[in-house]
């Protein structure tokens, strides 16, 4: 059977069983278990569970759990309420102070979970009622609390990046590194978007009165506020960036500093610990199971001979290897509209990685962008799992409808700072380059 016969039915029985509702990680390992089946024999199982047994003895792979459960805890910590009230005393008093406050404590949650629903809830529960009291826009402050709630994924540590490393055999501290410009970036031109909208339209986010608004000794008193959080994230990065630790160990130094915080915030239970436990166990296992599709489908993916032909499809792509990228990108916000990151991570780099190393791109740098697509599907409709997550924190005044048209001028910020980094590498590369050389 030609590779062109065999490539449709792959992906024609992936997309069927993904339409009928199967798990995609599942559906993604069990069918390329049976086209390798049909294309090596049973040497295709000893194959796969060679490259299984190489990705367990991974340090890399320790840092998954790790980060997860540090994340948890610092969801159950109680620190992000101390950080809203601080923000709430700096950033009030400008039109529109509360929305950019807001997303600057998302960039600070980003530097210490690592995943993105956890900004998005903690914000949706503490943040969004404030900011509606305070008669701020309704989608205003949806959208900067969904598109906030996404640089969990970009700015590191970051869960995503440890499987992109993982999947494509790249520097996990090169690839954390590359993450810090592109999300200060982002952070930058929301801000700016935020700014410029309120001072235009002030009735979208109306500074807080005079009267209400604190003197320099309550403000400076509420910067305590920051210094855990902080404390954690120079830690953990100071020790990957400077070279003292690995990702692995620099995780489990987070994990300690989440346990100091929520310690000291007198929210540190048996009860917290167990709940954590449990949640990071199931986030681990799902990873495991992706870990294997991902071989699963690589496996099959190469054996079937459809990577060349993919390669020699993109080359047909008018634009030459720009073209190509447009086009790649294109398909991972289609993708991020119906599928989950992983998912869409599974099915694509095996396809993408080939083209992108022939047309002489960066993997780091193709891997930012690759992030941030993702952080664009996990805030659009119809799926995007931060419109859901918002949904089930927000008020019962906000409706599915009120989530789904406030993410679009933010997708577009997003895709803003996309094309910058595409025509100034440097944003990313700067700082990886810096520290490794």
């Amino acid at each position: 059977m030609s590779v062109e016969i065999l490539t449709f039915l792959f992906f024609g029985a992936l997309l069927l069983f993904i339409l009928l509702g199967s798990p995609l990680t599942f559906v993604l390992g069990g069918i390329s278990v049976v086209f390798l089946y049909y294309e090596m024999g049973s040497v295709g199982f000893y194959l796969l569970a060679s490259k299984m047994w190489e990705t367990m003895q991974s340090p890399t792979l320790m840092a998954i759990p790790l980060f997860v459960y540090m994340a948890v805890l610092l969801e159950k910590s109680g620190v992000a309420n101390d950080l809203y009230s601080m923000m709430h005393l700096w950033w009030g008093g400008l039109r529109g102070g509360l929305a950019i406050g807001t997303v600057l404590i998302c960039v600070i949650f980003a530097a210490m979970s690592g995943i993105s629903g956890a900004a998005v809830v903690t914000m949706g529960t503490i943040a969004l009622p404030k900011m509606l009291e305070r008669g701020y826009d309704k989608k205003l402050a949806l959208g900067a609390i969904n598109a906030g709630g996404g640089w969990g994924i970009l700015i590191p540590p970051s869960i995503l990046m440890v499987l992109y490393s993982l999947l494509t055999e790249v520097s996990v501290g090169r690839l954390f590194a590359a993450g810090i410009g592109p999300g200060l970036l982002l952070f930058v031109l929301v801000s700016i978007y935020i700014g410029v909208r309120c001072w235009l339209q002030p009735e979208l986010g109306p500074a807080l009165p005079r009267e209400e608004r604190a003197g320099w000794g309550p403000k400076l008193r509420s910067l305590k506020a920051v210094i855990l959080p902080i404390l954690i994230v120079a830690i953990v990065l100071g020790a990957i960036f400077g070279g003292y630790a690995t990702p692995t160990e620099a995780a489990a130094i987070g994990v300690f500093g989440a346990l100091v915080a929520t310690l000291v915030n007198r929210q540190l239970s048996w009860r917290v610990i167990h709940d954590t436990s449990i949640a990071t166990l199931r986030l681990t296992a799902l990873v495991i199971w992706i870990l294997f599709a991902a071989h699963a489908f690589s496996a099959a993916y190469t054996a079937l001979g459809a990577q060349s032909m993919m390669s020699n499809l993109m080359g047909f792509i008018p634009g030459g290897k720009w073209g190509a990228l447009l086009f790649m990108l294109m398909i991972l916000f289609l993708f991020g509209m119906v599928l989950d990151p992983v998912g869409i991570m599974l099915i694509t780099l095996p396809v993408f990685l080939p083209v992108i190393r022939e047309a002489g791109f960066d993997p780091i740098w193709f891997g930012i962008l690759f992030i941030i697509m993702m952080e664009v599907g996990y805030m659009t409709p119809p799926f995007g799992f931060n419109l859901f997550y918002l949904k089930g924190v927000a008020p019962p005044g906000v409706t599915m409808g009120d989530i789904y048209s406030s993410v679009i001028p933010y997708v577009l910020v997003t895709l803003l700072g996309v094309l910058l980094i595409i025509l100034i590498p440097g944003i990313a590369l700067y700082i990886p380059n810096l520290l490794y050389g």
